[in-house]
Order: C-alpha cells, then structure tokens, then sequence
C-alpha cells in the first residue's frame, strides 16, 4: 500500500520531532518519510508550540479531535426513541427495514434527521456483535440471513451442500480464526476456463499459497493440492474449507483425507 494513502504513525512523528529539532526543512523530511511536504507542514502546524518548537504528542490530540469532528453522527444510537421505534417494529411487529423506513418517511416528511433509510437500518442489524441482540434482528429479517448480500447460486443448483455443512454451521475454533491450520481452498480460472490456478489460504494468518495445476479437471486439483499439503507440517494441517460450486474441488476430500486433515466438505468460502 501506498504510504501517503496511511494517517502518520507514532514512529514518524518522531522523525518528524527530530528532524525539526536538527533544523531541517519540510521538504527534506517529507522525502524522508516518503510524504507529501504538505503533510509534514500540516504536522507541523497541529503540532506547535508557544515557543514554535513541534510536539508530536499535541499533534496526535489535535488530530484524533478533528477525526472525531469530520464522522458522521449515528442515528440508530442505543437507547434513542428512533433506535426504539425502529427495534420495536421489526422485532415485535414484524415489519421488514424498507417498511419501517417509509414508514418514517410519512411520519417526519420534513425532518431528514429524524428519519433514516432501510439501508442504514441494515448496517446497524449487521454491525451488531454477536449476541442476543443481533441473532433476535436477523431472525426478524424475512430471509433471516447471518450476512448481508445475494445467495451464491451454481450449476449444480442449490441443493448441492446439505444444511449440515454450510458454512454458519463450522466450528467456532474455525469460524473466530482462534488457531492457524485451518485453511480455505478455490480457484482462479483463466479466460474461457482455459487455466487454472488453485489456491489455498491459512484462515488466522492469511498466509496464502499458490498451487500449479496442470489442467483444469479433478485430477489436477487433487495432484497439485497434495503437493503443496505435503510440504506443511502436521501441526498446520488441522481442517480445510473450499468453495461450494461445481468445479473441481469436490474431489478434494481425498486430498486432505490423506493429509490427515478434518474435511469440511463443499462449505463455501467465508
């Protein structure tokens, strides 16, 4: 990633403080730190003193404030009577958010902030962490989905993966993450299918390895994740997931069956 896309660390505004006390230039600190010189003058103005010297502390305070300034303001905020109004109806009664969110609109045709869309009404459901609270408002919801977006559907159709193996239902030590040697398998297929490239990624690391196939059929899926199995250590080889569809991959049970993994057996990628 781009450096000058990233806010200034704690480490660089102490090159900053310094570099300023040595009595160098914007410019020569900014190429320093790989930053526009604009940055490093606006640090620098945050930052100073009575006495016109620079403190990277006061620079910090004055920054998290005028973050803080520039969000948005929540509307669904815990324990307001909006919050209420919107809890109450799609929980007790029942109304899905594009209801409720019209509702409003007939209610407050002329206060915007008293009111706000089914989409905010979404956001606030899923943002929500698990608990009670949260698995109680997806419940209300009329398709009752853990996450938001469209189902992945397939050639194979929907009744492909029983309701047994779906991904919501994986074990906790696999779905938080909690240890590394669980790890998710898919492909990445070239023009016309043409190509493939398999893919295996650790679910707590997000170490990501690549498998060379040579072909596009079940066999060199099988060939080219057993090879890269292989080569990790026992200990690394705990369970792996791969994608629900119809290509290839169905055939990897054999290969981590014999790699002594766990089989999760055509749960889609989280």
């Amino acid at each position: 990633m781009d450096r000058r896309c990233k806010h200034l660390s704690s480490e660089e505004r102490g090159v900053i403080f310094a570099e300023h006390n040595r009595g160098s230039n914007q410019r020569w600190i900014g190429q320093l730190l790989r930053r526009p010189a604009s940055t490093i003058c606006r640090e620098l103005a945050r930052g100073r003193q009575d006495d016109g010297s620079y403190c990277p502390q006061s620079a910090r305070l004055v920054y998290d404030v005028r973050r803080t300034r520039c969000r948005r303001p929540r509307k669904l905020v815990e324990g307001s009577e909006l919050q209420r109004f919107v809890h109450t109806h799609l929980v007790h009664r029942r109304w899905s958010p594009e209801q409720i969110a019209h509702r409003l609109r007939l209610m407050k045709p002329d206060d915007p902030s008293d009111r706000v869309s089914h989409e905010t009404i979404y956001a606030a459901i899923y943002a929500q962490p698990r608990g009670g609270l949260k698995a109680a408002m997806i419940e209300a919801l009329r398709q009752a989905k853990p996450r938001r977006g469209l189902k992945r559907t397939t050639i194979a159709g929907s009744d492909m993966v029983p309701e047994a193996l779906r991904i919501i239902n994986r074990p906790e030590e696999i779905e938080a993450r909690l240890v590394p040697g669980h790890w998710e398998g898919d492909l990445i297929k070239g023009a016309f299918n043409r190509s493939s490239v398999g893919t295996l990624l650790e679910r707590k690391t997000r170490f990501v390895v690549l498998c060379k196939m040579n072909g596009n059929g079940a066999e060199a899926v099988l060939d080219s994740f057993t090879r890269q199995m292989k080569r990790l250590p026992l200990a690394l080889r705990k369970s792996m997931t791969y994608d629900r569809g119809s290509d290839p991959l169905m055939v990897c049970e054999q290969t981590i069956a014999g790699q002594g993994m766990a089989c999760t057996r055509n749960w889609p990628v989280a």
